[in-house]
């Protein structure tokens, strides 16, 4: 298949009249939309409400009128930062997403074939379709013949035959169905034709209906569910804790502040003006606090948390398409990888040529010169690879492209070129075996006819009914002793040689997908790929993550097992090697049996790997399986998490969760290591969110007791809510992808995102920030530390005990980020944590003198703020103990490792 396609000012003149191939950008949720859907939060109602009532208040002097303001003020900026936060996320996301997807067509371009983005294609371009393509724009077919799955636009998954448009036959364009009629976004299964581009962009089928239709996807993941019961849980413990501040504020002021006196009691109840306010008071005060409790934030942390780290699985091949994917690649227990290109180099490169007569050529060159004109005349006439203008090998599968570069660059294929092609087998994983039917314009001297077939494919599928050979000088002889050259062929498969057989029929395929009779060998042709140097380590660092890898390929079972084994894959005596074959045989009962020695699976079939999922998920597994082709698409799909390789088909690619843009195995392993750090983030963020609910709803209902009407003003924690759910959330959020967290075990599907460690860390630190609320508040030795002998002392005094609080907190954010007791492990790597660190820091210490009476505070002194620092950090060691006490002397013993860098 050879066109000239159109020249640069051809697509110029195309692209003017006829307008591109992008389509409109979906429409999403505006900044102003989902800033107006945040504000119809429940608990935003009820705040505007309580504003309203407090506003109205105002104008009656029954309240400061600075309080309304300050609730309004703190509602838009916890909503402004959230909105802005969540659709720059999003907006980040999504971008990356398409930076990183760019899908590209191979299309004759200036009589080359090259690889144009889908985006840049135009009408009257020609473009080639192989078998796993998406069709980039509508079109017919000018040459060849395809079987095409239109699921995308009718739903329909059995695949429809398309074939060549001859001029002058009416389409129906309603009808889907038609033979001729190519659609965009549907995708190629099986064929290989030449298409032209008929329409482009928003007028092609699939861009009319792609206005009318909701690409989102509104599925909540496992972990999100979690995330959203846990919330759900905690709002109710702050709905609770609401009522029963109210109940006790009211309790101080008619009861307490009255000595029990009843009839106290009675003449403040009849002073409806104070009673009204105290009410007032304590239902805004349980607003607030029911703010602070509730962690609304917390289903948005994924989000938050993924797209930190978006960029930085980027630079190590991650691209994540779904939020479920990433999540659930932290708990993966068994791994199905493929075997070519992924644990392998992908890069095949010819080792050597066997004869029918058992001889060994090292070279294309070396092969004598009549055996070497059919071999040329076998790969050259039965490929998808073309060489381009400046000898670059395009188009056909990474086997073909190895294939084609046997033959020398400056080597006359006019012969190839001129032919014309009768019929054509393609490749797949089923057949293992693809054939070209030719005609040419001279007959070849062996065969003594014009037309024949050229194959390639399995030495075991192509020679079982082999008995000769082209020879040496070109002429048929028979095959000496077949089983020699089969056992010397099982040895070098043994060795990790993938061996390829090249074979010529003399007899028509008659339109049939059949192996035709009477073949000749011209030859075996012997490539080896050698596993990326990082494999054996990677591998390694999976297995010891405790995830079972299995390797899955359509090699055969000797050649499986010698890369197998180079990989770290096979080292012990009682691992399993099995051939689809075996698979064929077994039950599934006992395929489960097997399973958790199991290591490779040879010859593979699509089929054998749905299986696996199904068979592995059955056993409690979590799984994921790694595609490249069209064919893998199903069992992606399956799997717990589908892992698509970047140069695989399109279809593969949408049907996987994430997909590794290098095709290496140790980005599957990143990808392991990210979802890991994502999960160990969020844990992170609830347990430092938590520590503050309780230490802010405790110290609050307290308060009325101790005789404190207001520990914390509203205006206070409203503030400290915007720093545990928005701050708070982007700093944990961007932790480093720690290389230990590849040693721990799988996060199980059902585990519990409360462990024991978190949970008293947010008990002992949030009742720590409690208790010595109340000592400070309570004692006198801690207002004369503070007194200054002037009307302002206790102003001065609320005003270090509301700093204490908040870098108390702050100080604690420390604490959770390390499970160790060197607190600052990697922080290096989150420079916004630091960045988030200094900013609360200068904005308290801002907030502390520009709030005045409106927010309670005043200057302090270089004295004052040593002792609040010195309180303040007082968390720190409290939580060192806390930690040496839960978890005991390993972890002293491994902290003591990472602060002198022994490990």
């Amino acid at each position: 298949m050879k066109y000239q396609g159109l020249n640069s000012e051809e697509v110029k003149d195309s692209r003017a009249k006829n307008g591109n191939n992008e389509l409109s950008p979906v429409v999403v949720e505006g900044f102003w939309t989902k800033l107006l859907d945040n504000f119809k939060d429940p608990i935003i109602y009820i705040l505007l409400v309580a504003l309203v009532v407090i506003l109205v208040l105002s104008f009656f002097g029954m309240t400061e009128w600075y309080e309304a303001v300050a609730i309004a003020v703190a509602v838009l900026l916890a909503t402004g930062i959230s909105t802005f936060s969540e659709h720059k996320n999003e907006s980040s996301f999504q971008e990356l997403q398409e930076e990183a997807s760019q899908i590209k067509s191979k299309v004759f371009r200036n009589g080359e074939l090259a690889d144009i983005a889908v985006n840049d294609i135009v009408k009257g371009d020609f473009v080639l379709l192989q078998s796993g393509d998406k069709i980039p724009a509508d079109g017919f077919i000018v040459e060849g013949d395809v079987k095409v799955n239109q699921a995308s636009l009718t739903g329909e998954t059995e695949p429809i035959a398309k074939t060549k448009y001859e001029e002058g036959i009416e389409i129906d364009q309603t009808d889907l169905a038609n033979s001729y009629s190519l659609m965009r976004g549907t995708v190629v299964e099986d064929g290989e034709a030449v298409m032209k581009v008929d329409t482009v962009g928003d007028h092609t089928f699939y861009g009319k209906l792609s206005k009318e239709l909701s690409l989102g996807d509104d599925r909540l993941s496992p972990l999100q569910v979690k995330l959203k019961d846990l919330a759900d849980m905690i709002s109710k413990f702050g709905y609770i804790a609401a009522v029963a501040l109210f109940l006790i504020f009211m309790f101080q002021k008619s009861v307490l502040n009255n000595g029990f006196d009843g009839a106290l009691i009675a003449e403040y109840f009849s002073n409806w003006e104070v009673a009204l306010t105290d009410a007032l008071d304590a239902v805004v005060l349980a607003i607030i606090v029911l703010v602070a409790a509730v962690p609304e934030g917390l289903p948005m942390m994924i989000a938050i948390v993924l797209s930190l780290n978006m960029q930085k699985m980027l630079r190590e091949k991650v691209l994540v398409r779904k939020l479920l994917g990433i999540e659930t690649a932290g708990s993966l227990s068994i791994l199905f990888s493929d075997k070519t290109g992924t644990l392998t180099k992908g890069k095949l490169e010819p080792r050597f040529f066997i004869t029918g007569d058992n001889h060994t050529y090292p070279t294309f060159e070396d092969i004598p010169d009549d055996l070497r004109e059919y071999l040329k005349i076998a790969i050259a006439g039965n490929t998808a690879s073309h060489r381009t203008k400046e000898g670059e090998i395009t188009g056909g599968n990474f086997s073909e492209r190895a294939l084609f570069g046997c033959i020398p660059g400056d080597e006359d294929l006019s012969m190839i070129e001129e032919s014309d092609l009768v019929h054509k087998i393609h490749f797949n994983s089923t057949r293992k075996f693809s054939a070209s039917e030719l005609k040419f314009n001279k007959k070849l001297d062996a065969f003594d006819q014009d037309q024949v077939v050229l194959l390639k494919g399995a030495p075991e599928i192509l020679m079982q009914d082999i008995d000769h050979a082209i020879g040496e000088n070109g002429k048929i002889i028979s095959i000496s002793d077949k089983e020699k050259l089969t056992i010397y062929m099982d040895g070098l498969a043994d060795a990790g040689i993938r061996l390829l057989a090249v074979a010529i029929s003399a007899e028509s395929l008659d339109f049939k997908d059949d192996l035709p009779g009477k073949m000749i060998l011209v030859g075996v042709i012997g490539m080896q790929d050698t596993i990326r140097e990082t494999t054996k380590s990677s591998v390694e660092m999976v297995k010891n993550a405790g995830i079972q890898v299995v390797m899955i390929t359509g090699d055969r079972k000797g050649t499986a097992a010698s890369i197998a084994k180079e990989a770290a894959l096979l080292d012990e005596p009682d691992q399993v090697v099995l051939e689809s074959s075996d698979l064929q045989k077994m039950s599934d009962e006992e395929i489960a049996k097997t399973l958790p020695n199991l290591r490779v699976i040879a010859r593979a079939l699509p089929t054998d790997k749905s299986r696996m999922v199904r068979i592995s998920k059955g056993q409690g597994e979590v799984v994921g399986m790694t595609g490249d082709g069209v064919n893998d698409s199903a069992a992606l799909k399956q799997s717990d998490v589908g892992i698509a390789m970047g140069s695989g088909s399109e279809v593969t690619k949408e049907a996987g969760d994430i997909v590794i843009l290098d095709d290496n195995f140790n980005s599957i392993s990143n990808a392991i290591r990210y979802g890991r750090t994502i999960f160990q983030s969020i844990r992170k963020f609830i347990t430092f969110q938590l520590t503050v609910n309780v230490a802010a709803v405790s110290i609050t209902i307290l308060g009325p007791l101790i005789n404190v009407d207001f520990p914390l003003t509203i205006i206070q924690l409203l503030w400290i809510n915007m720093i545990m759910d928005t701050l708070g959330a982007i700093a944990l959020g961007g932790e480093p992808a720690l290389h230990r967290y590849m040693d721990d075990s799988p996060i199980k599907r059902d585990d519990n995102i409360l462990t024991k460690p978190m949970i008293s860390g947010i008990l002992v630190n949030g009742f720590f920030i409690t208790i010595f609320a109340v000592l400070f508040l309570k004692l006198p030795y801690f207002k004369e530390m503070f007194a200054r002998g002037t009307a302002e002392d206790a102003l001065v005094f609320q005003t270090a005990f509301f700093n204490i609080f908040i870098f108390q907190i702050l100080f604690n954010m420390l604490n959770v980020r390390s499970a160790g007791l060197n607190f600052l492990e990697h922080i290096s790597e989150n420079r916004r944590f630091i960045q988030i660190m200094f900013l609360i820091i200068a904005l308290q210490i801002l907030f502390t003198y520009v709030g005045g009476e409106v927010l309670r505070t005043t200057g302090l002194t270089w004295d004052d703020w040593g002792k609040v620092f010195l309180f303040s950090l007082l968390i720190i060691p409290i939580d060192f103990i806390r930690k040496i006490f839960v978890s005991g002397r390993t972890i002293y013993r491994d902290t003591v490792k990472i602060i002198f860098g022994m490990r």
